[in-house]
C-alpha cells in the first residue's frame, strides 16, 4: 500500500496529470478499469485567479472521483498564494507542483522544468506550498535539464527538505521532452536518497516495461501518462500482472468499440454535444493507433462536429476491420 502524506492508496498505479487530457470525464472512465488515484490537468496558478469556465470544469470532480489529485504550475508566488487560497473551496486530496512540464511557453516564463536551472528558488516555492497547503504537497521533477545538468537526486532530496510528502520523476530531460531512452539510473539514485515514496514515469506503455520501472529504480509506484492513451485498460492489465503474474490478452474489437461509444458518451454528457465532440476526437486516433488502412477514418473523424458523424467512423471502422 503506497502512502503520501496521510493519504493510503489501494494501488501504486496513478493516472498522471495530462494538459488537455486528464479532465473528468477521463478520469472516470480510467477508474472504471482500476485507476485508483487521479490528476485533473496542469493548472496555471494565474488562470485560477480568473475564475473563469474552463478551469471550473477542470477542477470539477465529485465524491466518485477520489482520491484526487491537483497539479499547479507557477513560479510567482503571490499568484501561488492566490490559488492556494482559491484551492481552499475544492476537495482534493493531494497538491502537485509542477517542476517537469518542457514546452516552450511554459519554459519562457520561467515556470515547470525552466525550475530545475534554480534549484534553490524551486525549494523556496515548495516550503511556501507546503506551508500554506492543507493537503500533503508532492512535486514532478525530470532527471535535469540537459545530459550534462542531470540533477535529480540533488533536487530531489532538496524538495524532501521542503517538506514535500512524496517525489514524482519523469525518466527524460527537459531537452529530451517524451523522446529519447528513459534514464532508469537517474530515477534509482534519486529513489536511494529519499525517505519519502517516489512515483517515477516515462515509456510506461505495458505490464513488461512496468516491471522494468520498478526493476531497475526501486520506485514505490508508477504514474502512467501516453500509455493511458487510447488503452485505459492498462490499468487492468497491471493489476492482474502484478497480483497473479496474469498477462492478459488486449481487449477485443468489441471491447474497444462498446468503449469507444461509452467514452463518447461521457464527453458529450460533460460538455455538450459540439464541445464534447470536438475534445473527443483525439481519442478516435488513439484508440485506433497501429490499425491498417484506418488513416482515411482518422482524417475524416478530426473534422466531426457531431456524434452522428463520429458514430459513422466508428461503423466505417468496424466494417474495415471484418473485411480485413
Amino acid at each position: 500500500m503506497l502512502k503520501i502524506g496521510k493519504l493510503e492508496l489501494a494501488s501504486n498505479f496513478i493516472l498522471a496529470p495530462m494538459a488537455g487530457i486528464t479532465d473528468y470525464p477521463f478520469r472516470m472512465f480510467c477508474r472504471k478499469f482500476g485507476c485508483a488515484m487521479a490528476f485533473t490537468e496542469m493548472i496555471n496558478v494565474r488562470s485560477l485567479g480568473y475564475h473563469s469556465k474552463k478551469t471550473r470544469q477542470m477542477l470539477f470532480s465529485d465524491d466518485k472521483d477520489k482520491p484526487l489529485g491537483v497539479q499547479i504550475l507557477g513560479c510567482e508566488p503571490k499568484f501561488i498564494l492566490r490559488a492556494l487560497d482559491i484551492l481552499k473551496n475544492y476537495k482534493f486530496d493531494i497538491l502537485d507542483f509542477n517542476a517537469a512540464c518542457p514546452v516552450k511557453k511554459v519554459i519562457r516564463r520561467g515556470e515547470g522544468a525552466a525550475l530545475l536551472k534554480e534549484p534553490q528558488k524551486l525549494s523556496r516555492l515548495l516550503k511556501l506550498i507546503v506551508g500554506n497547503s492543507a493537503a500533503p504537497v508532492t512535486v514532478k521533477i525530470r532527471t535535469g535539464w540537459d545530459k550534462d545538468s542531470v540533477n535529480a537526486r540533488a533536487v530531489a532530496l532538496a524538495a524532501q527538505d521542503a517538506g514535500v510528502s512524496a517525489l514524482f520523476i519523469h525518466g527524460r530531460t527537459k531537452i529530451q521532452g517524451y523522446s529519447g531512452a528513459v534514464d532508469y539510473p537517474a530515477i534509482r539514485q534519486a529513489k536511494a536518497a529519499l525517505d519519502i515514496p517516489v512515483i517515477a514515469s516515462g515509456d510506461i506503455y505495458s505490464a513488461a516495461l512496468a516491471k522494468k520501472m520498478f526493476e531497475e529504480t526501486g520506485c514505490d509506484a508508477i504514474a502512467i501518462a501516453r500509455g493511458a492513451l487510447g488503452n485505459p485498460w492498462i490499468f487492468r492489465e497491471l493489476s492482474s500482472f502484478f497480483s497473479d503474474g496474469r498477462t492478459l490478452p488486449r481487449p477485443a474489437i468489441e471491447e474497444k468499440i462498446s468503449a469507444l461509444e461509452e467514452h463518447l458518451d461521457a464527453y458529450i454528457d460533460f460538455y455538450g454535444e459540439k464541445n464534447g465532440v470536438i475534445l473527443f476526437r483525439k481519442f478516435f486516433s488513439w484508440y485506433t493507433r497501429g490499425l491498417r488502412k484506418i488513416r482515411p477514418l482518422r482524417e475524416r473523424a478530426s473534422r466531426a462536429k457531431r456524434k452522428s458523424e463520429v458514430m459513422e467512423m466508428i461503423n466505417a471502422w468496424v466494417f474495415t476491420f471484418n473485411k480485413v
